[in-house]
Order: C-alpha cells, then sequence, then structure tokens
C-alpha cells in the first residue's frame, strides 16, 4: 500500500518563488544531512542565502560530506540544540533573516520562541500552518490547513487559519481560491461541532465578503469529487473542486497529509504564516524535496 513514487517538488511552486531571489534564511540546528541537502539544493535554485546556525564543526562535516561550499556563508557557532531557537528567533527580530528554517530540532523548542512576544515577530493574524500537496512537477496544489500548529481550533481562530490561507492561494496565482470548510458530513448536526463551525465559518466569510468562494460544511468526498457530490445532490461553488481543505483538527490534517505522502507520494510543502517571518517546521523524516518545497512557499509567502 505504501507508495513507492519519488517526491518531487512542483515547479509551478519553483516558478513563483523564483520572482524573489536570494532570501536570507536562517538554518535552525543546520548540522545533520537532510537539512544540509536541502539548504544546498535551495541555494543551487538561488532562492535563499542561508545562515547556518548550529554546531560549526557538525555544520562543516555536512557539507563537506555533500561537497556543498559554504565558505561564503556565515555560520553562528551555537553547540547547544535548544539554544539555537533562540539564535533564530533574535536574527529574525533585527531583519537579519526573513525566514526561519527548522533543521534538526523539535517543532515545538522552535515555535515556542517565535511566539515570544520579546522578538515581536507576531502580527495581528494568527499563526497557522498550511501545506502545499503537489502529486508531480506540473500538478495543482491541494492546500491543507491546519495540520500542524492549531490544534482545535474554534470559530475565531478558523477564521484566521481561513484568511492567511486566502492570502497564501492569491500569492501563489489562485486570485479566488475555492475553500471546503472541512467536517465528517455535508449536514448539519448539533451532535457535530465541525459541522456547526463549518456553517458559522462560511456565512463570516460571506458577511465579510472574502476573496473566496468558501463553504462547509463539506466531508472530504463531496469536497474534491464532482462526482460525490453530484451523487449527493450538493450544487455550490466549492463542491467538488476544493483548492483548499481548511480542517476541523490537527489530527484531521496531519492524518490526511501523512497519508497523501505515504500513500500518493505526494510533495508536502508546509510552512507557518501569518507572522512577520515564514517558519519552515517540516518533520525530521521528510524527503529533500519536500523541504526544498517548503522552503519555495516560505518565499513565496513573504511580503
Amino acid at each position: 500500500m505504501l507508495s513507492d513514487k519519488e517526491i518531487v517538488c512542483p515547479n509551478n511552486l519553483l516558478n513563483v518563488a523564483h520572482k524573489k531571489k536570494g532570501v536570507v534564511a536562517g538554518i535552525v540546528n543546520a548540522g545533520k544531512p537532510l537539512p544540509m541537502l536541502s539548504v544546498m539544493d535551495a541555494v543551487k535554485e538561488d532562492l535563499i542565502i542561508p545562515i547556518f546556525i548550529g554546531d560549526k564543526d557538525e555544520i562543516q562535516k555536512c557539507a563537506d560530506n555533500l561537497k556543498f561550499d559554504i565558505s561564503k556563508f556565515e555560520t553562528i557557532h551555537e553547540p547547544i540544540e535548544n539554544n539555537t531557537a533562540k539564535v533564530a528567533a533574535k536574527l529574525a527580530s533585527e531583519n537579519k533573516i526573513r525566514i526561519i528554517v527548522k533543521g534538526h530540532i523539535h517543532t515545538d523548542i522552535l515555535m515556542k520562541e517565535v511566539l515570544k512576544r520579546e522578538y515581536n515577530l507576531l502580527s495581528k493574524t494568527r499563526l497557522s500552518h498550511i501545506w502545499h500537496m503537489t502529486l508531480n512537477k506540473e500538478g495543482k496544489p491541494l492546500i491543507i490547513t491546519d495540520g500542524a500548529l492549531n490544534v482545535l481550533p474554534n470559530v475565531k481562530t478558523k477564521m484566521h487559519i481561513l484568511k492567511n490561507v486566502i492570502n497564501f492561494s492569491n500569492r501563489i496565482g489562485n486570485e479566488r481560491p475555492k475553500v471546503a470548510i472541512l467536517s465528517a458530513t455535508e449536514e448539519v448536526l448539533d451532535s457535530v461541532q465541525s459541522s456547526l463551525d463549518a456553517k458559522e465559518i462560511t456565512e463570516l466569510a460571506k458577511k465579510e465578503n472574502l476573496n473566496a468562494d468558501v463553504f462547509g460544511p463539506l466531508a472530504f468526498d463531496n469536497s474534491i469529487s464532482k462526482k460525490s457530490a453530484a451523487i449527493k445532490g450538493i450544487k455550490n461553488a466549492v463542491a467538488g473542486e476544493a483548492d483548499v481543505l481548511l480542517v476541523p483538527s490537527v489530527e484531521a490534517g496531519n492524518g490526511l497529509v501523512k497519508m497523501m505522502i505515504y500513500f500518493m507520494g505526494a510533495c508536502a510543502a508546509g510552512v507557518v504564516i501569518g507572522g512577520k517571518v515564514p517558519v519552515v517546521i517540516t518533520s525530521r523524516s521528510d524527503e529533500a524535496a519536500a523541504r526544498l518545497a517548503s522552503m519555495a512557499a516560505a518565499v513565496v509567502a513573504l511580503d
């Protein structure tokens, strides 16, 4: 059942990211093979100028093993893993880096620093995470949010998540994304809180005249399958044609993304948006192609 398809970085995302060349990025705890390989790929694509943060000897050793010449890039020696997040957050607060890229460090350690008010990295919008999912180099993306950061968001938080993903969708060229507010059902049921939330979000999106077609509740099948939507008699601008799935909880989003990766060979470009600097927080087991795509997504998300 597991896919043996090679994961590839999508050209459509790279093409948009190439419009912003040489963005300075802080690589947090960089001295491991996979983070270094993906940084090397991003440098080759002229997406980033890295500042390496971590154990200087380990970073140099990794670079040498990859035959990656890092002599022209800055390395900040910080041998204590958890302290590398503090260094990155401080650099971002001083506008010395424009993107934070997670290397070999736990996500909660990194995000705990980013969220500290002393660094002034938060904006009026709540942070949220998006996954830009593609199956091949030229494939149309499916965006899933939020499957990594907000655990069980309420309606207010989901509205922040919605506005963030609309903004990102606009940046990749989708001027009016179709957003499905996901639930286990397409009916509004008192016993299913996510369906109640979806109905309220649909109404709020219309009231606020957001630049997107937003509808919910929709189940997964009638969000992405025209056939399923037709059989169930669901007729609206989103059903069967969703560009974005706004999920009810982190478990739903995380599970959906991981199934697409492992069963379908999808490339998952993941980035935290809504703050003053995008934060790439891929899994430590992610392939280099997904890490490259995530850095491209972060570049795209920049103001």
